[in-house]
C-alpha cells in the first residue's frame, strides 16, 4: 500500500498513461455480478459502478449477468480491475453450461493489492470446448471464508496487445532469464582471486585502488556501466590496462565526453576469446565529492505523516501534532518526458534534452515550502507507472521495466537499457539537484524511498515474473543509482529500501519474503561493496481491516516471524542490532516506518476507541525502540478511494457534519511524547485488556 493524498494523483497520471492506447481493436462484452444462485457470499453494489463480495464460506462463487451484445469468437479474455485488501488463495472461472472442471479456467489468487489494479484470464481453451454453445460465466474467488473483494469494468474482449507481446516472448524471456539466474547466483557466491577495494569518485576523477595478488596477467580496469550484465560482459567503455604489481591505484576521468562515470562500477578483468572475464567482483563507488555541505537533519521525534501534501487549512497539523518527518510521493512520468510541450522547461542530463512538467515543479515547491521552513525531514518515494502503451520514444516508454505486468500499479524502471537507465537518472538529477541543498523557495528532499513494497512487488513495483535474486538485481542497481546522484549534492541524503509487513512469509507465489530481499541487498553489497541504505518498513496490522493490532496473527518475536505488525515491531530492532544488517558491519541501518495506520471500521464509538487503543499500545513500543528513527502515519485523512477503509487520524473530507473531522486517534498522536501521554492514554488500557503499558512491550530474546 501507499500514502494517500498525492498517492491518487499519481494513480490518475498513471492511469491516464495507461489509457493512451486504449484496448485492443473489437468490441468488448460487459458483465456485472448478480445476486442470482449467489454461494457463500454477500454482493453489494457500490452505485460507482464496483461491486463489493465478501465471502462466507469455503466455496464461494457469483454469477455474472453479460450487459451488452452476444460475445464474437475472438473475445476470449475476461478482464476485470480488483482491490482486495488480503488477496484470494485461488481463482476459478466456469464457462456453462455445464458446470464441471472440464469447463472451468484455474488460475493464481487476486494478489493483495489496497488499490485498484487489472486482472485478466484468457477463457479460450475452455471456450473452444463448449463448440461455442456455451451461456454464461461463474468466478469462484478462492475457498476461504472472509476475504474482501472489490471488483468493476467486467469484460470479454480480445487479447490486447500487450497480452499478445507477452505471450510470444514469454517461452524465450523464461529460459534467457534462467540463465541469467543461475549465472548471477554464482558470481554473488563466488571468491575471486583479485579485488577492487575502494572507488573514490571527485569532482574530476575517479580513483579505483585493489589489489590482483596472483592474478594472471595481463589484467585490466573495466568500467562497467549500470545497464550491463555483470555476468556476461562482452565488452567495456573503458577498459586500463594493469600495471605489474600485486596492488594498483589507478586514475580515470570522471567524464567521458558528456557521459559522467558517476554510476559506474569498476572491475579486474582478462580478455576471454571475444569478451571479458571478471577476476574480480565489481564494485561501486565508495565516496561522491559532493558540490554542497547541507547540514544533516535528523528527524527531531519519530512523529511524522506519510503522503504530505499542502492540504489548505489543516496544514496547521504539522504543528499541532509536532511532525518531524513526512514522505512525500514522486510519480516521476508526471514530472519530466522527452518531448517539448507548452509548460515544460527544457533539462539537459549527459547530452540528452528532457522537458520538466512546470506545473509539477511549482507543486514540489510549495510542499517542501512547507515542511523546510518547520525543518521537516522529507523522504521522497520514487515511483513510476506503466510504459507499454506510451508513445514509442517517451520518457514512460524508455524507462518502464519491458518485463513489467499489467497487473502492477507502478513499475520497476527499466535498468538493463542505456536509453532507459538515462532517462531514469535525468529524473533523480532533476530532483536532487533541485531539492538538495534546501535552497530558499525550494525546501528539500533528505533521503530518497525507491519504489514502494517491492516484497509486494507484482502490484506495487512490477518487473514481470522474477526470481528473487533477478528481481533484488534490478531494485539493487536503482537503489545505487539513486543513492550515487543524491550523495554528489547532499554527502547526508540515504536511498531507503521499501518492505511491507510480510516479513518470512508470502501471501501469493509472485510475491518475496521480506526479509529474504533484506539478506539478498546484503548479499550485493557484501560483493560490491557496502554503502549507507535504509529501511523503510510499514508494519501494517495483519489484516488492515482490524485495529485490535495487540491480538495480531502470524506475529513471533523471533527473526523469522511470518509477518512484523505493530505486535511484534521489536523485531526490526533485534534485526537492525545484527552485525551482518549494519554499515560496514558496525554502524546500524536507519529505519523509519514510512507507512502504516490503524483502521476504524465505521465511526462507531467502539471502532474509534479500538483505532486509538491501537495507536497508544503501538507509540509505547515505539517510543523504546531506539532503531526507528521516524513513524510517518498512513494515513493523515480518511480517503474513499481506499475502498472502505478509514486508517486516517481525520475524517473524510465529505462526512455529513464533520468533513475532516479529528477522530480519537488524532488525540492520541497529538499526546504522544509529551506530557499528556499518560494522562490521554490511560482510557485505552481497558480496550486492550493491560493493567500497565508496561505489559505491550516485549522483553524476550529474539532470535
Amino acid at each position: 500500500m501507499i500514502s494517500s493524498g498525492s498517492l491518487w494523483v499519481c494513480l490518475l497520471a498513471a492511469v491516464c498513461l495507461l489509457q493512451v492506447a486504449g484496448v485492443a481493436a473489437g468490441q468488448t462484452v460487459t458483465y456485472v455480478p448478480t445476486t442470482d444462485n449467489l454461494h457463500s457470499a454477500t454482493l453489494k453494489d457500490l452505485g460507482d459502478g464496483s461491486f463489493e463480495i465478501v465471502t462466507t464460506g469455503p466455496d464461494p462463487y457469483i454469477f455474472l449477468r453479460r450487459t451488452g451484445p452476444a460475445p464474437g469468437p475472438g473475445q476470449t479474455v475476461l478482464a476485470f480491475e480488483y482491490a482486495a485488501p488480503q488477496g484470494t488463495d485461488v481463482l476459478e472461472v466456469y464457462v456453462y453450461p455445464p458446470l464441471d472442471q472440464e469447463h472451468c479456467v484455474t488460475g493464481q489468487g487476486l494478489s493483495l493489492a489496497e488499490g485498484w489494479t487489472s486482472h485478466s484470464m484468457d477463457l479460450k481453451p475452455v471456450l473452444a470446448r463448449t463448440g461455442g454453445k456455451w451461456v454464461g460465466l461463474r468466478l469462484d474467488p478462492g475457498t476461504q471464508p472472509g476475504k474482501l473483494v472489490r471488483i468493476r469494468a467486467i469484460q470479454l474482449r480480445e487479447p490486447n496487445a500487450r497480452e499478445l507481446e507477452m505471450a510470444a516472448r514469454e517461452a524465450s524471456r523464461k529460459a534467457e532469464l534462467a540463465a541469467r539466474d543461475a549465472r548471477m547466483t554464482a558470481y554473488l557466491r563466488r571468491q575471486f582471486a583479485a579485488s577492487v577495494t575502494d572507488v573514490a569518485v571527485g569532482a574530476d576523477q575517479i580513483t579505483i585502488r585493489g589489489k590482483v595478488g596472483t592474478a594472471r596477467a595481463p589484467l585490466f580496469l573495466a568500467e562497467v556501466p549500470l545497464w550491463q550484465d555483470i555476468t556476461a560482459l562482452r565488452n567495456a567503455p573503458t577498459l586500463v590496462r594493469i600495471p605489474a604489481g600485486r596492488t594498483c591505484s589507478l586514475r580515470v576521468p570522471r567524464r567521458d565526453g558528456v557521459r559522467d562515470r558517476l554510476t559506474s562500477r569498476w572491475a579486474v578483468v582478462r580478455r576471454a576469446g571475444a569478451g571479458l572475464e571478471l577476476v574480480s567482483s565489481a564494485r561501486y563507488p565508495d565516496r561522491v565529492q559532493a558540490a554542497g555541505n547541507p547540514p544533516e537533519e535528523r528527524p527531531r521525534g519519530k512523529k511524522g505523516l506519510g503522503g504530505f501534501g499542502p492540504w489548505g487549512s489543516i496544514v496547521s497539523d504539522l504543528d499541532d501534532l509536532d511532525i518531524s518527518a513526512v514522505t512525500i510521493n514522486v510519480l516521476l512520468n508526471g514530472l519530466i518526458d522527452t518531448m517539448p510541450a507548452p509548460g515544460r522547461s527544457p533539462f539537459v542530463y549527459e547530452g540528452t534534452t528532457y522537458y520538466i512538467n512546470d506545473a509539477e515543479v511549482q507543486q514540489y515547491d510549495k510542499t517542501l515550502a512547507e515542511t523546510s521552513r518547520r525543518h521537516i525531514v522529507v523522504s521522497a518515494i520514487i515511483l513510476l507507472a506503466h510504459g507499454y502503451n506510451a508513445p514509442k520514444g517517451s520518457w514512460s516508454q524508455l524507462t518502464a521495466h519491458p518485463d513489467a505486468h499489467p497487473s502492477g500499479i507502478f513499475v520497476m524502471p527499466n535498468m538493463d537499457s542505456p536509453e532507459g537507465l538515462r532517462a531514469y537518472a535525468a529524473g533523480l538529477e532533476y530532483l536532487a539537484r533541485r531539492y538538495s541543498s534546501g535552497a530558499p523557495g525550494r525546501g528539500r528532499i533528505h533521503h530518497w524511498i525507491l519504489h514502494n513494497e517491492i516484497n509486494a512487488g507484482w502490484i506495487w513495483t512490477n518487473a514481470g515474473d522474477k526470481t528473487d535474486t533477478l528481481y533484488m538485481d534490478l531494485y539493487h542497481r536503482s537503489m545505487r543509482l539513486a543513492h550515487l546522484i543524491a550523495r554528489q549534492y547532499d554527502p547526508h541524503a540515504k536511498a531507503f529500501i521499501s518492505l511491507e509487513h510480510h516479513w518470512n512469509y508470502t501471501p501469493e507465489p509472485r510475491f518475496y519474503t521480506g526479509k529474504h530481499l533484506l539478506e539478498l541487498l546484503n548479499s550485493y553489497c557484501k560483493q560490491e561493496g557496502d554503502f549507507e541504505w535504509a529501511l523503510a518498513h510499514h508494519p501494517y496490522p495483519d489484516s488492515l481491516l482490524a485495529p485490535r493490532t495487540w491480538e495480531d496473527g502470524h506475529t513471533t518475536f523471533a527473526l523469522d516471524t511470518p509477518k512484523i505488525t505493530f505486535r511484534n515491531m521489536e523485531v526490526l530492532q533485534a534485526w537492525a542490532e545484527r552485525p551482518e544488517n549494519k554499515f560496514l558491519a558496525k554502524v546500524q541501518r536507519t529505519i523509519h516506518c514510512t507507512e502504516q495506520g490503524l483502521n476504524s471500521p465505521d465511526y462507531s464509538e467502539k471502532s474509534l476507541a479500538e483505532q486509538a487503543a491501537g495507536m497508544a499500545y503501538t507509540w509505547t513500543k515505539l517510543e523504546r525502540l531506539s532503531a526507528i528513527e521516524a513513524f510517518q502515519y498512513h494515513a493523515w485523512l480518511d480517503n474513499r478511494a481506499e475502498f472502505g477503509l478509514r486508517i486516517g487520524l481525520r475524517k473524510f473530507v465529505d462526512e455529513p457534519g464533520d468533513g475532516w473531522g479529528k477522530k480519537p486517534i488524532w488525540t492520541v498522536f497529538q499526546a504522544a511524547g509529551t506530557p499528556r501521554q499518560a494522562e490521554v492514554f490511560a482510557p485505552y488500557l481497558p480496550v486492550v485488556g493491560i493493567k500497565s503499558w508496561e505489559e505491550a512491550f516485549f522483553r524476550g530474546p529474539i532470535r
